[in-house]
Formats: structure tokens, sequence, C-alpha cells
């Protein structure tokens, strides 16, 4: 590692308005490392990147490159620089090729102007073998996994010579292996010489992944440290101010009355024969790998999708299949896994989005009474402990986090038998996490049924009563709590237990 960092921030301040997203903040980014960056939803992540990427100015303080300030003119200029940044969903040309979309105004020429298309393959080749990938340069994008748009991105800026590359949550979007890949071409760049800074909620990649941590914490710095001397509750402590004590606070609760039966349910080519049950205080969750056909078992309990096969039954009551409204009639409540396309309307207000499955009741005559609407959206928001400004604001200004539990009071306020959760805690900060599932857990205590998805095993353990596990479409075993382990679970998601 050498002695120069290859960036850094030396005492950044940065406000907008009153608000204060960056205090003082220091960062070092050193050729050949993984850096961690850590913290909350709302600690200054994201400020902290765009200024970086010249998408920010600092008020005060300075970006070093090489030791030397300099600042950035914008993005552009950062990429000039060498500084590239990867997000979580690329954006890349649909309808050009992989080798189009990493040369865009780039393309290497002829002696006439033309663009020698045999030279920009050529290139883009060596680019993959340089990270140990293998993609097609002549594919379409359009088409392409999350996982392999991330590989074009990261390419490109290989190809522009990026001696900085920032991966802002790149894992939330895919799969197992994916994941693993991804980590591989980053010990390759690594190797290449490349300063890497790292962003993700989930701790396990940042201990596996990198060589240190930077935390945040509401908009300052807290620590800068080499991971190997730290431990999850070290991490946790730091990002949270708090010892945040148990991040799974299941309670144990009665258990009542089946309020969920689902027998037979088949949707063809989706899954087969699908049979469990939910009793009211119970929390069972749905495991399995991606694919496995979880969140279209719970699309179709809820009549998004029709089943072709079996029967849904709410307290007793049989649904028919394919409708929504008679799901929600009958006391279901569906909080799905996008909560930005499934779970909100972006252009709405907060208030108005925890209103919308309630707005008979809201009903004044022929007008929506606004202000039954704010009382209702007032009193989710304490219970919930939103954070807010005005519950007028957009809802698309709330940290992730916060949206889920918009999503969360919306469907609570239907006062719901049985909830269905679809990867409840995905994207959210550890904290937020950790106030999600006592919430589960105090409806179950209520007397709600919840049925949890969730691809995040140790919140499947945490919090499950019943672990129902989904292989290829099918359910494959039924594991109770006081004998449900890692390996279990994953032997079974992959087919392997009887």
């Amino acid at each position: 590692m050498s002695v120069t960092p290859t960036l850094a921030l030396a005492n950044v301040s940065k406000s907008f308005g009153a608000v204060r997203a960056l205090r003082e903040v220091s960062l070092d980014l050193f050729a050949g490392e993984a850096h961690a960056l850590a913290g909350e939803n709302g600690a200054g992540k994201s400020t902290l990147v765009k200024t970086l990427a010249g998408v920010h100015r600092p008020d005060t303080g300075q970006v070093l490159l090489n030791g030397e300030p300099v600042v950035f003119a914008g993005p552009a200029d950062a990429q000039q620089a060498g500084v590239a940044v990867i997000y979580q969903e690329p954006t890349l040309f649909p309808d050009l090729s992989v080798a189009e979309n990493i040369f865009m105004g780039r393309q290497p020429r002829r002696s006439l102007g033309r663009i020698d298309r045999k030279a920009m393959r050529a290139q883009t080749r060596e680019l993959f073998e340089r990270l140990g990938v293998a993609l097609d340069p002549e594919q379409p994008s359009r088409g392409l996994s999350i996982a392999d748009q991330q590989l074009v991105e990261i390419a490109k800026a290989l190809s522009r010579d990026a001696r900085v590359l920032i991966m802002d949550e790149p894992t939330a979007a895919l799969s197992g292996n994916e994941v693993a890949r991804l980590f591989s071409v980053v010990e390759a760049l690594r190797e290449h010489g490349c300063a890497i800074l790292f962003i993700s909620h989930r701790l396990d990649e940042i201990f596996s992944l990198c060589q240190r941590v930077t935390t945040l914490r509401d908009g300052a710095w807290i620590a800068s440290e080499p991971v190997s001397g730290l431990t999850h509750d070290d991490l946790v402590r730091r990002m949270v101010g708090r010892e945040l004590g148990a991040l799974y606070p299941k309670e144990e609760a009665p258990l009542g009355e089946v309020a969920l039966q689902v027998e037979r349910l088949t949707r063809e080519g989706v899954f087969t024969d699908v049979s469990f049950q939910v009793r009211r205080g119970e929390i069972v969750a749905l495991a399995g790998l991606v694919g496995a056909g979880r969140s279209e078992v719970a699309r179709a309990v809820f009549g998004v999708d029709r089943w072709d096969a079996g029967s849904v039954s709410v307290d007793g009551r049989r649904l028919p299949a394919g409708s929504p409204t008679a799901a929600m009639g009958a006391g279901l409540a569906l909080v799905p896994e996008d909560r930005r396309q499934q779970g909100l309307v972006m252009e709405l207000s907060i208030e108005r989005n925890i209103g919308l499955t309630g707005l008979g009741s809201l009903r004044r005559g022929v007008t929506i009474s606004r202000k039954a609407e704010r009382d209702r959206a007032k009193d989710w928001a304490v219970r919930l402990r939103l954070k807010f400004a005005r519950l007028s604001d957009g809802v698309g200004v709330l940290s992730g986090g916060n949206q889920q539990k918009v999503v969360l009071a919306k469907w609570l306020a239907t006062k719901p038998s049985v909830l269905i959760v679809d990867e409840p805690t995905r994207g959210i900060d550890v904290g937020t996490k950790a106030e999600v599932h006592r919430l589960l857990s105090e409806l179950a205590g209520q007397g709600i049924a919840v049925l949890m998805i969730s691809s995040d095993l140790p919140e499947v353990l945490g919090m499950a009563d019943r672990v129902l596990v989904m292989h290829e479409g099918r359910l494959t075993a039924e594991i109770s709590r006081a004998d449900a382990t890692e390996e279990s679970v994953m032997n079974a998601a992959t087919g392997r237990a009887a």
C-alpha cells in the first residue's frame, strides 16, 4: 500500500440549507486497498460519494488527488481524473452492444475516421480478461443481468484508466454466486493497484472483502480502522452510537387459531403443490434461493397473480383467485419486495401514501378529508418512529428504511389479520433493521399472523417460529425454530434435504 492516498477527503463539510450532511469528514483511499464506508441511512454516505465523484463541492475542507488539492468541476472532471462510481443499478444503453457501451464517445478510429469495431471488440476482450470474467463484447446490453451490467460498468471505468472505483451497494440485487464473482473481480482490481471504496449494509461483506472501514454517524466521522481488529458488534456500535441490543428482538407470543391456510397451491411453471398454514401470533419465514418461487407464492396468495389449482383461506374464509380486493377485505396485507416500484407512489406525499389503503374511511361526503388523512399518517408515524421533516413532503425524500416504514404503515392501518412481508429489511441500515424486527415481533404479540420472505439467513433464524424452505417452486422442508440452522436451511434450499 502506497504512503500517499490516491484520493482523500480532508476535513470536508457539506450542508444543504439547514441540514449538515457532512461535518469535517476525512477519508483516505489507498491503491491496492478495499476500504468500506459504513453508517446508517442518513449518515452522509451518499453525500460523501457524490463529493468524491464531483457531483458536490465541499463547503469547507479539501479533496486531495495523489496528495494535491483538486476541485472537480463536475462528474466528467472526476472521471477524467480517474474516479469512477459503480451504482447499484447501472444505466447502459440497452440497444447497443457491450463493447459499444464501454467505448461510447471514445471509440477507436481508423485512419479515415471510421470506427474500428475490430479493435473495439479486441480491447473489450482484454478488459474482461483482466477482470477474469467471460462476457461477449458483441452481446446486446438489453437483457443482461444486473451483475453483468455492473461488470460492463467496471470494464468501462478501466478503459478510462480509473484509479479509484467507488461501489455503492453493488450487491443489493445480486445472487450469492454473482456476489462471489463480483468479489473476485474486486480482488483482481486491487492487484492491479485500484483503490476501492465499498459501501454495503451487509456487514458480512465488509468483513470478508475489505481491509479498512470508515464509519459515519449523523454526517460526522467516527473512526477509520483496520477491519481485522473489529467484531460485528464493534462496527454496529460505531454506526448507531449505542449498544444495539438484540438485532433480532423476537418475543414469544401465544399461538392462536390458523389465520392463513394455503392448500396445494399451483401456478404452472412457477410453483407446484405448495401447502402451509400460519397461526395468529406466529412468524413463519419462507426461505430459499433467488428464483425458488417465494415471492411468486406471496403474490398469488394476495391475489396479484392467479393460481391454477389449490386454495387460499383467511380465518376460514376461502378467497377467489386473482383478487387483491377480496384478499384485503378478508384481512390480508402484502408489503412487497420492491418498495419503490410496488409499495409506494413516489410522486405522492408521505401522508397520502399512508392513506392509500383506507380511502373509504377517510372520505367525508364525496371528498377525502385532509385532516383525517393527516391524523392517520401522524398516528402511524409516531407508532413506527418515522423520521421525516413534514408529512406533506414527497415520500422520495425519505431514507430507504423510512420508506419501508411508510409501506408498513399503509398496510398496518388496514388492521390486517395476516401480514405478508417480502424482504422486509433489504437495503436498510442495521439500526432500522432492529426497529423493523421489533415491530414484527410486536405485531405477532398482538395476534397478527406474519409470513416473512427473506434471503437473509440470520434474519430467518433470528425471527421465525418456523421456517418453510422452497427449492425450484416446491416446498422442500418445514423446520422448527429449535432445529433451524444455516446448514439445515441451505441444504433444503439447494435440494439436498429429504
